[in-house]
This record gives structure tokens, C-alpha cells and sequence, in this order.
């Protein structure tokens, strides 16, 4: 029963971090959008 219990949760802590890279990844391309995004701002302002 407790070997159970501990490879549940060894499964879902890794879901978890899954989880986490994906949050992580999807976080960088938004602020690669965002920077891309002034950056264009700026040209434009700036011309």
C-alpha cells in the first residue's frame, strides 16, 4: 500500500514539473512577443 502511495506520487511530481516547463516555455514566448512587439513600437515612434 505505501509503495502505491509513493509511485503516485513520484507520477504526479512529475506532472507537475511538466507542467511547470510547459507554464516556463510558454512564458518565454510571450515575452519574446512582447520585446519583438516594442521593438516595433520604437521604429515606429521613432522614425
Amino acid at each position: 500500500m505505501i509503495e502505491n502511495f509513493n509511485s503516485n506520487n513520484i507520477e504526479k511530481d512529475e506532472g507537475n514539473l511538466n507542467n511547470e516547463d510547459s507554464d516556463y516555455k510558454d512564458l518565454i514566448t510571450k515575452l519574446k512577443e512582447i520585446k519583438a512587439t516594442i521593438a516595433l513600437l520604437e521604429k515606429i515612434i521613432f522614425k
